[in-house]
């Protein structure tokens, strides 16, 4: 037998949580170098997948393939195509940031409460978060995909609720019953998800007889597995939905701006550059291969509210005066780029999707925890108690506009390339939605540069002026994933050459073919 490497792959996190848990009290920072420790191990794991997998080979591979629960037809089934390969990649590579910068969120505090925070639960449960998202991106078979979509939510919750962000303007009362708030938020808006997704599963299984991805595909393309219109509509539905509150998108959404503003930087991180892209990696997988006619049934309304959610998202943003909620409403509108690449049903809009996924991951990091670094210094969210910064703490100040200005989509930096294939994918089969939509790209300038300008530029305010700029921790986090922007900027065509065979099997899945120029070039 061969080695089961993306069974590896999403045990070692498990496995390092569980150990970090079990380190004693009084050594915490043994605690958070074991877990530190792991997700490098992890990474390194993740690259031997990321170098063993072939583009131009099988779609699903390095599998594995176990019976589990035999009466129910439920089997320990994985393989990662090229799409599940990058974005094991950018968890894989993310989680290390994500302890270091949190590397002191946990530690505990001296307040007038005297509130105890348990420093290896914290990062026992980033380790646990990261091990069920891995095994989300590897399996096929549908009962065990579900079954971990829905299990991220439990350590997701005790991160928000019980390590929330310490810069809150209320009293420590007021600012559990937030962080309490935001935690039930996030954990019933997805659990009313999940348990509809689970009649939708149930009623695969019905229909289907198995749970596995590529049987039920591969019955579906060769016509043994007949669905009637009706049936495949509903399964869709209930798949769709589950996944577009996971994703998030309008007007399942409201539950992230509370999450993201009440969790520290890192966890912020951790729910939507990690944990929501689960949700839209699953439209992709399982219900454009497993309702292909209710995928394009569907798609005209999708699309209508993908392009509400990036246009909303971005007036939200505009408006915001905190910080961490503005960076959580800009999220909203690049997952609606996300989900109009999709479902626009062509091979630039999916490769860009795909890539906006990865892209997004690494923009939405370097700006949220350079936010956080910046928020721990003052102790403050408000975008009103800031100002001058950039003569105080320039390097700061300066990561702090290349995120911005990744956010925004500029040219030369990563996010560029996905929202430009995006754009061109849906124009070419929606031109009236593409052009709306790069209206989300001019309120992106705005509302990026306005909060550049109010917190960064202008006369030093007295409580800034004695800020420090970035230590080596905070700086060992912040270059890799600004280099990562530019380099993926510039040259972006590893990630591309990794999905798109990917995204041409996905298409094939429901019967589309790219549009044919208006105008033929010339020959």
């Amino acid at each position: 037998m061969s080695f089961p490497l993306l069974t590896a792959t999403a045990v070692l996190p498990a496995v390092g949580a569980i150990a970090t848990a079990a380190v004693p009290a009084a050594r915490r920072t043994a605690a958070k170098w074991l877990a530190l420790l792991v997700s490098v191990a992890t990474l390194v794991l993740a690259a031997v997948v990321l170098v063993r997998f072939e583009p131009g080979g099988d779609r699903y591979q390095l599998t594995e393939s176990h019976s589990w629960i035999k009466d129910f037809g439920v089997r320990y089934e994985l393989g990662v195509d090229g799409i599940a390969v990058a974005l094991i990649a950018l968890t894989a590579l993310l989680i290390p940031f994500v302890i270091l910068a949190g590397w002191h969120d946990a530690d505990p505090q001296e307040t007038g409460s005297s509130r105890w925070r348990p420093t290896q639960g914290f990062f026992a449960l980033i380790l646990g978060v990261e091990a069920m998202v891995i095994i989300s991106f590897e399996a096929t078979d549908v009962f065990l995909f579900y079954i971990f979509f829905e299990a991220m939510l439990i350590p997701m919750y005790f991160l928000i609720g019980g390590f929330g962000d310490r810069a809150h303007s209320g009293s420590d009362e007021n600012a559990a019953a937030q962080r309490s708030y935001a935690a039930v938020k996030f954990l019933l808006y997805n659990l009313v998800g999940g348990l509809i997704m689970l009649a939708a599963v149930i009623g695969l299984y019905v229909v289907a007889g198995n749970f596995s991805l590529q049987e039920i595909a591969a019955a579906r393309a060769n016509g043994s597995l007949h669905m009637a219109t009706s049936t495949e509509r509903w399964l869709f539905l209930g798949f769709f939905f589950a996944f577009a509150v996971k994703a998030p998108l309008w007007p399942l959404h409201t539950w992230l701006p509370n999450a993201m503003g009440e969790a520290t930087a890192p966890v912020a991180v951790l729910i939507t550059a990690v944990v929501d892209k689960v949700g839209t990696f699953a439209m992709l997988r399982f219900c454009l291969q497993l309702f292909p006619e209710a995928s394009k049934w569907a798609t005209p309304v999708i699309l209508v509210l993908a392009l509400i959610s990036i246009v909303y998202g971005a007036l939200l943003a505009v408006g915001q005066r905190d910080i961490k909620r503005l960076v959580a409403y800009a999220s909203i509108s690049h997952f609606g780029f996300i989900v109009l690449g999709i479902f626009a049903m062509t091979s630039q809009g999916q490769s860009g999707a795909t890539l906006y996924m990865v892209n997004h991951g690494i923009s939405t990091a370097a700006l949220m925890l350079v936010a956080g670094f910046l928020i721990s210094r003052r102790g403050s969210r408000l975008i009103a108690d800031y100002g001058g910064v950039q003569k105080v703490a320039p390097v700061l100040a300066g990561t702090f506009l290349i995120g911005g200005l990744a956010t925004l989509s500029l040219p030369g930096l990563a996010p560029f390339v996905s929202e430009f294939l995006v754009l061109v994918g849906t124009f070419s089969r929606y031109p009236v939605i593409g052009i709306i939509a790069t209206f989300g790209i001019v309120l992106a300038a705005l509302y990026t540069l306005v909060l550049y300008q109010r917190t960064m530029t202008g006369p030093v305010k007295p409580e800034v002026s004695a800020l420090p700029d970035l230590r080596v921790r905070e700086l060992a986090v912040i270059v890799p994933l600004i280099a990562a922007l530019i380099f993926l900027g510039v040259y972006p065509k590893p990630v591309t050459d990794l999905v798109n065979p990917a995204v041409k099997q996905t298409l094939s899945d429901v019967h589309k073919k790219d549009p044919k120029p208006a105008v033929e070039a010339a020959k």
